[in-house]
């Protein structure tokens, strides 16, 4: 709000902010729409995709996502953020590209849980594979294009940010794994795990848009309802079975 009366007219705003609101289940960029002119809301550009701050400020070989409605805005960001060491793509689905930055953190957690009770690498990949279905389910109910999430916004960053060592939300729940208590983690945090208050509002977001998440709901029943980690993977894994692809 306090930025909104100096940014130029012709000025291209992007978003590098990845969640949802835990109230009013809004996306970044509809909570930038509500407060921007119009003509400047329609340029929004959202930038994401698998990007550890660290391996980027060392300049390794890095690709991202800069998603708009307005391609001319999308490649305007493309063209001044790429170089040799960091590689952008266009891309037109920002709500799509948004809900993977927000749902991987979530699918990360439950990640970390699992190497954390020390379940091995079968039981990961599991997880990240049907956190992609959760989340390709719940961005086809928002509007999102299916195929957003086979790209660097969705299975890339959910890759990096569910297995890589320098993944806050995989810590997090490593830490929950091992025994930790939630809210002591949480107090002694010293790097934001977004997932932590995304799994609250994709847990609200999927009761009202009626979207089954069984994945991302355990994770917030541990993380907010203080439910045991083993008592989580054993009701994803008693559930009623089912086809690998439903709803």
């Amino acid at each position: 709000k306090g930025m909104v009366p100096h940014i130029r007219e012709d000025a291209i705003v992007v978003s590098a902010t990845k969640g949802i609101e835990n109230e009013r289940l809004r996306l970044p960029s509809q909570i930038f729409s509500e407060h921007l002119p119009e003509k400047i809301a329609e340029r929004l550009v959202c930038i994401s995709g698998p990007s550890f701050a660290r391996e980027v400020a060392m300049f390794l070989p890095t690709a991202i996502t800069a998603a708009s409605r307005d391609a001319a805005s999308a490649e305007a960001v493309q063209k001044v953020l790429s170089n040799e060491n960091l590689r952008v793509y266009r891309h037109d689905d920002l709500i799509g590209v948004e809900l993977g930055g927000s749902v991987k953190n979530v699918v990360a957690i439950a990640a970390g849980i699992s190497d954390g009770l020390g379940y091995g690498h079968n039981a990961r990949a599991a997880i990240i594979t049907r956190g992609l279905a959760e989340m390709v389910r719940l961005g086809l109910k928002m509007g999102a294009h299916e195929k957003t999430f086979a790209g660097l916004s969705g299975v890339g960053d959910l890759l990096l940010t569910a297995g890589g060592e320098l993944s806050r939300n995989r810590t997090i729940g490593y830490n929950l794994g091992k025994g930790e208590s939630i809210s002591r983690l949480m107090t002694g945090a010293t790097a934001v795990a977004e997932g932590v208050r995304t799994s609250l509002s994709i847990h609200r977001l999927s009761r009202k848009m009626s979207v089954d998440m069984p994945l991302c709901n355990e994770v917030y029943y541990v993380c907010h309802k203080d439910k045991n980690p083993k008592e989580a993977v054993q009701n994803l894994m008693t559930r009623k079975l089912k086809d690998e692809f439903y709803g």
